[in-house]
């Protein structure tokens, strides 16, 4: 069974901090290359969070520094047609992640642990509620795969696919870095992406972050304050 490396801190450099400063971020969070076989891979840059707390009293998740907008982001979802991330947030709360189905750890695991959440909400809560996957292996990742990949979890979930350009500057526009697949000699694929989930309100705006590892209990606990978060 393939072996993924375990997230851990990194240094903020020169790279992340670029990427950063558009968004205003403040503290450290671990990324990781997951490996979907053979050698797992190393690496990755550093997404910054922290800050002033703006996302509401009571809230588990990491705050972020300043509110970040929701990407305006055109991809395909999992039936084929054109999805527009905005156009679906208004009024809801928008869980955003960037991953692929071949992950064999943090990606799982992450979804595992959203799907656990919203069966400890209420109903209403759920209702207003989107799991949103966003593949960052787009090649592997066809819509069929990454539909079948969610189910396993809750097919109420988003999946989207598109250009690994767009999907690029989308994730880095919201302080998420990736790096394309690349084939190691063996035949196993690494995929570097950040491995955090962000949050955004009924306002299309994220003012909270939850790392790998975030217990089920703190999204389940976050997600009716989440829906009533404003700038």
């Amino acid at each position: 069974m393939p072996v993924g490396v375990p997230l851990r801190l990194i240094p903020r450099g020169a790279r992340a901090a670029s990427a950063l400063t558009a968004v205003g971020l403040a503290a450290t969070v671990a990324l990781g290359a997951c490996s979907s076989g053979g050698s797992a891979g190393t690496g990755g840059a550093a997404v910054i969070v922290g800050g002033a707390a703006t996302a509401g009293p009571g809230v588990r998740g990491t705050t972020l520094g300043a509110p970040i907008d929701l990407p305006d982001l055109h991809l395909t979802d999992t039936a084929g047609r054109p999805y527009d991330l905005r156009a679906h947030a208004p009024g809801r709360v928008t869980l955003l992640f960037f991953g692929y189905t071949h992950c064999p750890d943090v990606c799982p695991t992450t979804m595992a642990d959203l799907a656990a959440a919203l069966t400890q909400v209420s109903s209403d809560v759920r209702r207003q509620t989107s799991v949103v996957f966003v593949t960052s292996d787009p090649q592997r990742d066809t819509p069929p795969v990454i539909r079948h990949w969610l189910d396993s979890f809750d097919s109420g979930f988003v999946g989207l696919t598109g250009e690994l350009t767009t999907i690029d500057a989308a994730a880095r526009s919201v302080g998420v870095p990736l790096e394309p697949p690349r084939r190691q000699a063996d035949g196993s694929w690494i995929v570097d992406h950040g491995a955090q989930v962000l949050a955004f309100g009924p306002d299309r705006r994220a003012r909270t972050v939850y790392t790998a590892g975030t217990p089920v209990a703190d999204y389940a606990h976050d997600l009716p304050l989440l829906l009533r978060s404003t700038a």
